[in-house]
């Protein structure tokens, strides 16, 4: 009936193009994630070692998600949508989150935000929100933690459930945010083999055939459920890599530069999700520290990372910096 109802409807040509659009309608995420537009169904994968900030740049996306485009005469910028938050590294702090938001809220819109950067906050034991938005924007931010690569699938099954009954409510799903995709691999890789619990022929699924299963329920629900997929992996650079990084990073190249005066360099890193993951992901972000510090006006020293869009591929780098109200580019 509802198929019949579909070929038979009628639409006029703005109501079409008002539907089309706003699926299409590309992420504008915060820096550095604003260098290529992002649209629903692509996957973008964040990759760096420990720490560069993988996890923030994850909880800024979601931030911005959840908050609403404008509250009672305040822009703030969001999308007015919900975000799925799959922890697999275990170690997400969800009174942080819920700290960052206050801020967000009580900042106003993003412009506000970049205004009173260089603001004092050390002083700010209290932060006035509007608590009604306040509750609104945790509501729309699911927060799930998964264990091991069983319950990473489990969770990936039952979410299309989930995303019916927030549609339901009249809540549209833009986000789904894994930190950290190679949580398991190693841990699934030293063993044997993978039994599949209650199965008695003790049939065992090897690590391709796990991530192959975990790559198809995600397309699954980026096809059911239009939405942005973010997933962070951790990395491990040579220590020979490193050093010639370091050394190449402190050598201005403004030839070739659109931010910060450095030379582009990809550092070579191991790749070790198998190719079912890698031809999967549709645009990648390289991040990584810096030995650098920056002094701003709270009287703190804040390091300084570099961003690098590996695919699609930019000749530069970005430099910024991570603040509890946002991440702000360093000139």
């Amino acid at each position: 009936m509802e198929a019949k109802g579909w070929i038979t409807g009628d639409e006029s040509a703005k109501e079409m193009l008002g539907r089309v659009l706003s699926r299409a309608r590309p992420f504008l995420l915060l820096p550095p994630l604003h260098r290529v537009p992002l649209r629903p169904r692509n996957v973008l994968e964040i990759v760096g070692p420990s720490p560069s900030a993988k996890t923030h740049l994850l909880i800024q996306a979601a931030l911005t998600c959840v908050l609403p485009i404008d509250w009672n005469g305040v822009h703030y910028g969001g999308f007015d949508g919900f975000v799925i938050f799959i922890d697999l590294d275990c170690r997400f702090d969800i009174f942080r989150f819920s700290h960052l938001l206050k801020l967000r809220l009580a900042s106003g819109s993003i412009s506000e935000i970049d205004r009173e950067q260089n603001n004092n906050t050390k002083e700010r034991s209290s932060i006035a929100y509007d608590e009604e938005l306040y509750t609104l924007c945790m509501r729309r931010f699911l927060y799930v933690r998964c264990y091991d690569s069983f319950e990473f699938l489990a969770t990936l099954k039952t979410l299309h459930y989930r995303i019916q009954k927030e549609k339901a409510y009249g809540t549209c799903v833009h986000m789904l945010l894994i930190d950290s995709i190679g949580a398991f691999h190693w841990i699934d890789r030293a063993s044997t083999c993978l039994p599949l619990r209650g199965n008695n022929n003790r049939k065992s699924h090897s690590i391709q055939a796990v991530l192959e299963t975990v790559v198809q329920e995600i397309r699954k629900l980026l096809l059911l459920h239009p939405m942005l997929a973010i997933a962070t992996k951790a990395t491990l650079f040579g220590n020979r890599a490193m050093n010639e990084a370091k050394w190449n990073l402190r050598k201005p190249d403004t030839s070739n530069s659109q931010s910060g005066g450095i030379t582009a360099l990809q550092l070579p890193y191991r790749e070790y999700m198998p190719s079912v993951w890698q031809t999967f992901v549709t645009h990648r972000i390289l991040l990584r520290p810096s030995d650098d510090h920056l002094a701003v006006s709270d009287d703190q020293n804040h390091s300084v990372y570099f961003s690098e869009w590996l695919m699609p591929s930019l000749s530069f780098l970005d430099k910024f910096i991570v603040k509890e109200t946002g991440v702000f580019f360093v000139a």
